[in-house]
């Protein structure tokens, strides 16, 4: 199955590493949308980025 993952908030004053998340799955700007394959790993940087991002089933 895959997802769509656009990053709603801005990386401004976030922590380290909810900006590396970010940047790994492609995601630079406010706007940006990826889509990937859903897997365990792609779970677990949604966990930690999930409130910076709108997540919606492609």
């Amino acid at each position: 199955m895959k997802v769509t993952i656009t990053l709603a908030k801005s990386l401004i004053g976030r922590k380290e590493n909810q900006i590396l998340t970010c940047k790994s799955l492609g995601l630079r700007k406010i706007g940006d949308s990826k889509t990937v394959e859903k897997t365990p790993e792609i779970d677990g940087k949604l966990a930690v980025i999930s409130h910076l991002v709108r997540v919606e089933e492609a």
